[in-house]
Formats: structure tokens, C-alpha cells, sequence
């Protein structure tokens, strides 16, 4: 696995343990479908709970820009590109 799948396989058990998913692995979570609505299915209140576990886990900040939000949170792989972006600055 390269860095950046080993991120993405860490934020989809991130997801799971912190939205107590049941029934649910990481190998489950397609890294490219849409975390929200279709897809994995999360709603606005999983949404505010995913952006504080990620702001703890990896120190990053979401923007006040929704636009940007929606699309730093769109996927997994969206997600970790953020948060691999973010963290070499």
C-alpha cells in the first residue's frame, strides 16, 4: 500500500469508529464514492462530527467556504488528498 492509500484506509476506520457505523469495513467504503447522500449515506449532522474528528486527528481546519467544505468532504479519497495537502504545510 502506498502513504496515501495507508491515509485513506485510516479515515474510512476513522469514519466507522467515530459515526459507529455497524456493519461496516473499511474495505467496504469505496475511496471515491460520495460520502454524503448517496454512496456511504452520511447527513449534515455526520458531516459536523467528521469535520471535528478530522480537525483533532490531523490538526486540520475546514474552510468557511462551504463550496470547499463540500468538496474536501466528498469522498474518502477527497478527503485524505485534503488532509495530505494540509499537512505538508
Amino acid at each position: 500500500m502506498s502513504r496515501h492509500e495507508d491515509l485513506e484506509f485510516e479515515i474510512k476506520r476513522l469514519i466507522i469508529e467515530s459515526l459507529m457505523l455497524e456493519d461496516v469495513t473499511p474495505p467496504d467504503i469505496d475511496a471515491e464514492a460520495p460520502l454524503f447522500s448517496e454512496g456511504l449515506g452520511l447527513d449534515s449532522i455526520d458531516s459536523l462530527d467528521l469535520a471535528m474528528v478530522i480537525e483533532e486527528r490531523y490538526g486540520v481546519q475546514g474552510s468557511t467556504d462551504t463550496g470547499e467544505n463540500r468538496r474536501r468532504f466528498a469522498s474518502v479519497r477527497a478527503l485524505a488528498d485534503f488532509v495530505a495537502v494540509s499537512r505538508t504545510r
